[in-house]
């Protein structure tokens, strides 16, 4: 066998158990982030004194007073269109 293949082949192996390694790693991160991220929003509803109800009620609100996304928008008028 040509010992360029043997090297390459060598090297291939090690930098996909780096890329393995690393990929485990970033999930891990993603994952405390995460973690994080909830405990500080846990942190600001609790310092507002609000229940989990309240919290709730409050995001339903503020989805219905936000304008659709275009997106969303444009999928509606394709369905009519379709029906029609």
């Amino acid at each position: 066998m040509n010992p360029k293949f043997k090297k390459i082949d060598a090297e291939h192996e090690k930098n996909a158990a780096k890329i393995s390694a690393l990929q485990a790693r970033q999930k891990e991160l993603e994952k405390q982030r995460r973690e994080l991220e909830n405990l500080d929003i846990v942190g600001l509803v609790r310092g507002m004194g609000m229940t989990a109800e309240e919290l709730a009620a409050l995001m339903r609100a503020s989805r219905e007073a936000l304008p659709a996304p275009e997106s969303a928008q444009n999928n509606k008028e394709e369905n009519t269109d379709e029906e029609n």
